[in-house]
């Protein structure tokens, strides 16, 4: 990252109140400003191996790109930035690696993971995501989901046939449109973002978001946004109250000057 901005990190992952075991993985770094979010999906264990593969894999090539004078800049095909173009290639490099070892190995035959993940750079964020998991952002008094959902619900959304509140009563949840692992190609979504001094970037699974409404989780943050952990921590006990029904995944990095 450049000196003009420094991120605080909180991270905290939880397995919830109704699962054997945690099927989310998460990796950051504060000096590079790397941010890695998994929520993997699969038979007995296989979810942990999808998410771990996609979350080693994806933080590892950034932190090894990011050493590399060939990522500054921007890409002359498609405009984007090179950092975009170092964290898309991670994702899809992560999904051939899913995929491969699911068609391979029995036990993990049909696994898959979401993923959002993020770099920050100079006064920049470029995010990549396939699924439901989410990065939002706090800037002020405006929350914003910043990603869109791969999923049934929000395709149902997209084609007018459900209001956002009938969606939500009415369609299932948890069915995604995208993931990595599932095919031997994915379409991933790439967007650049501009940091401001005191804007707090979420990323969370759907153990949170399935749990607890957007207004919620912004007044929690607006609450506890002096303590980044404190506020990381207390939305996981919040969806757990709620029920907990999946793992609880979240991380919270501040942009400071």
């Amino acid at each position: 990252m450049s000196s003009q901005y420094k991120l605080e990190i909180a991270n905290v992952s939880d397995v919830g109140c109704k699962r054997p075991h945690n099927e989310d993985s998460t990796a950051t770094n504060e000096v590079l400003g790397i941010l890695v979010l998994a929520d993997g999906m699969g038979g007995y264990k296989a979810g942990e191996v999808a998410s771990a593969i996609a979350v080693t894999g994806i933080y590892t090539d950034i932190k090894s790109g990011l050493k590399n004078s060939k990522h500054k800049g921007n890409d002359k095909s498609s405009g984007l930035d090179k950092h975009s173009i170092l964290v898309r290639d991670a994702v899809k490099r992560a999904n051939s690696s899913i995929y491969n070892t699911a068609q391979t190995d029995e036990q993990c035959k049909g696994m898959g993971t979401t993923v959002v993940t993020a770099v920050t750079y100079n006064d920049s964020i470029s995010i990549a995501h396939v699924g439901d998991s989410r990065l939002y952002r706090v800037r002020g008094d405006d929350f914003r989901q910043i990603t869109k959902d791969h999923s049934l619900v929000q395709e149902l959304i997209d084609r007018g046939l459900f209001s956002p509140e009938e969606a939500e009563k009415n369609a299932p949840k948890n069915l995604v449109t995208r993931a990595l692992g599932i095919d031997a190609k994915v379409e991933i979504d790439v967007i650049e973002d501009k940091l401001a001094d005191g804007d707090i970037y979420l990323l969370c699974s759907d153990g949170l978001t399935d749990m607890v409404k957007d207004e919620e989780i912004h007044l929690t943050l607006s609450k506890y946004s002096a303590n980044l952990a404190h506020a990381a921590n207390e939305l996981v006990e919040i969806a757990k109250k709620y029920g907990g029904k999946d793992n609880i995944s979240v991380i919270l990095a501040r942009v400071t000057d």
